[in-house]
């Protein structure tokens, strides 16, 4: 059974920084692309970036690019999400999920409990 624990939102000012940790187990992170999403309050969920279970190709929502950085440890099996220059409309419940980055969706369907980025001065 896919499981995931993320962890490490926070409140943050604009212009911080915050690093999101997503422990995953059933299953190695290296069998599937695995990517970050999140959810605004009244939002659908929005994937915000993946990295490949190939070659570790990584991808980013637009308004991410630049901020945002997705890395994967395989021998821990959890992916990470570097996040700065926050700003307000980057708050949200951020998951972490396999990812089909073609729809920007979970594919799996299994969601963990989230972690929860606030960013507010």
């Amino acid at each position: 059974q896919l499981q995931f624990v993320e962890s490490g939102g926070g409140l943050v000012q604009p212009g911080g920084s915050l690093r999101l940790s997503c422990a995953a187990s059933g299953f190695t992170l290296d069998y599937y692309a695995i990517g970050w999403l999140r959810q605004a309050p009244g939002k659908e969920h929005e994937g915000v970036s993946c990295i490949s279970s190939s070659d570790g190709s990584t991808y980013y929502l637009d308004s991410v690019k630049g901020r945002f950085t997705i890395s994967r440890d395989n021998a821990k099996n959890t992916v990470y999400l570097q996040m700065n220059s926050l700003k307000p409309e980057d708050a949200a419940v951020y998951y972490c999920a396999p990812i089909n980055w073609n729809t920007r969706t979970n594919r799996e369907g299994a969601w963990g409990q989230g972690t929860l980025v606030t960013v507010s001065s």
